[in-house]
């Protein structure tokens, strides 16, 4: 999940009206359903799905049982994948209105790669302790399956029946590996989830700030990822007589032209919606060059405070940065080749494959290879020439109820629309044509965020507040 949200010190001060009043207003999770949320929590999460030796059928496989157990039919319930290890639940709740086409809910299961040696506690043993939960994936994003899967079962008990059919699909490898689940599924099984639009909840969720909710973050576009494998071949020699032509040399000029050449500003209507409601929230010194970056044309004094701060950057351009970097292959000799792998973050509406011919263009080289390098691995000429699709309009029937529960949630705090810099299962539903918007509850602190990293966690009344908050905007969705 990749939040962007900056509100400051003053939205303390906006939020610390009547706190003991909102916080009795706050609807809670029920006694039964906090339970069946923690056991299924603790469920998957003592599930290893990592993709070098873990499973994500043995998580589908889990979590359909719930769903059979709590009397959904098993022909409503599909596993569907590539292969045994890598099987995709997609779950189906029949709709009231059979003209309206179905929601579509998507949830990755797979998890980011964890050693025993690097954690305090084994990352696949839910441990709660001081107030949290750790675990590997209580952040991205098994808590988030959690809050669908337990939703759907509570309003399945309740006799709940939605208006639009709702599809959740629990899918496979987006933190890598070759079988991305929502991908596949588009690919081999559209039927089952075709749908008017897409909700994500690892796109989307609300900032914390020493414990208290500041925003609800909305991922409404995201930029498209792409690495390129850039390359410098040449004939080599003994290092005892050195040239000017040489590999590393020629890679090492390309990378320091792209150290020191941005890609150029560049804001669609969703970053200016973001900027724009984050400046009425923020402190003053921030809001001002918020402000700037804004004007027409822009105040450079305030662009260039505020590209300071590589996240703020990360949000107003395309980004190119090399990763990888090896060459050479003995300590007495002229490398015959040098490489480097460069990482790019790209805007909406712009193509990987145009960024590749930036990229060729801002080297001026002709010595070099600019290889465009695919989820899967797989290394070709080009990179795909489709550009990403612009930003979707904000639909009202999603952002209405959304900004009703957010007020019952969590009183006082704005819904505000952002751009992930990263990249998530959206981008697919995305470039389908699907309308997706990233939409959770999960409330994660802006200074203590440890998806991917040592020791995740995240705080337990946190995660059952996202619990009731799905449940609730589920039902707000008529």
């Amino acid at each position: 999940m990749t939040l962007w949200g900056r509100s400051l010190v003053c939205v303390a001060g906006l939020l610390s009206v009547a706190a003991g009043e909102l916080a009795a207003q706050q609807p809670k999770l029920p006694a039964q359903d906090r339970e069946l949320s923690r056991a299924m929590l603790a469920e998957v999460i003592g599930i290893n799905s990592q993709d070098s030796n873990g499973s994500v059928t043995a998580v589908a496989e889990a979590l359909r049982a719930r769903f059979v157990a709590a009397g959904f039919a098993e022909s409503d319930l599909i596993l569907a994948g590539p292969n045994d290890r890598k099987q995709n639940l997609v779950v189906r709740v029949a709709g009231s209105d059979a003209s309206l086409k179905p929601i579509l809910i998507i949830g990755h299961i797979d998890v980011v790669e964890a050693r025993r040696e690097d954690w305090t506690s084994d990352p696949y043993t839910l441990i709660e302790k001081d107030g949290f939960f750790y675990g590997r994936g209580t952040q991205d994003m098994k808590s988030g399956d959690v809050d669908v899967a337990e939703s759907l079962i509570r309003l399945k008990r309740e006799g709940w029946t939605p208006k639009r059919t709702i599809i959740a699909a629990f899918t496979a490898d987006e933190e890598g590996g070759k079988s991305n689940g929502v991908d596949w599924l588009l690919k081999n099984k559209p039927e089952l989830i075709r749908a008017e639009f897409v909700l994500n909840p690892d796109a989307g969720g609300v900032e914390l700030r020493n414990g208290r909710a500041t925003e609800m973050d909305v991922e409404a576009t995201e930029k498209t990822y792409a690495d390129f494998r850039v390359t410098a071949i040449n004939r080599g020699g003994h290092s005892s007589q050195p040239r000017p032509d040489n590999a590393i040399y020629e890679l090492m000029h390309a990378l320091t032209k792209l150290e020191a050449t941005p890609f150029p500003i560049e804001l669609n209507p969703v970053t200016r919606e973001q900027l724009a409601q984050t400046a009425k929230i923020d402190s003053p010194a921030r809001a001002a060059n918020i402000r700037g970056v804004l004007a027409q044309p822009m105040n450079a004094r305030a662009l260039a405070a505020f590209s300071s701060d590589p996240q703020d950057s990360a949000l107003l351009r395309t980004t190119c940065v090399a990763t990888m970097l090896s060459g050479g292959h003995a300590p007495n000799a002229l490398p015959q080749l040098a490489r480097a792998n460069v990482n790019c973050r790209i805007l909406p509406g712009h193509s990987q494959e145009d960024v590749r011919l930036e990229l060729i263009k801002l080297f001026g080289d002709p010595g070099l290879t600019i290889a465009y390098m695919s989820d899967g691995g797989e290394i070709s000429a080009t990179a795909p020439g489709r550009s990403s699709l612009p930003p979707p309009a904000p639909r009202e029937d999603v952002f209405g109820p959304l900004r009703a529960v957010t007020q019952q949630m969590w009183p006082g705090i704005p819904v505000i629309p952002v751009m992930s810099a990263g990249a998530s299962d959206s981008i697919y539903t995305m470039q389908a044509g699907l309308p997706s918007y990233g939409v959770g509850g999960l409330g994660i602190d802006f200074d203590d965020d440890r998806a991917h990293g040592r020791d995740e966690r995240i705080r337990v009344e946190a995660f059952y507040e996202s619990v009731e908050f799905y449940y609730l905007y589920l039902k707000a969705l008529e």
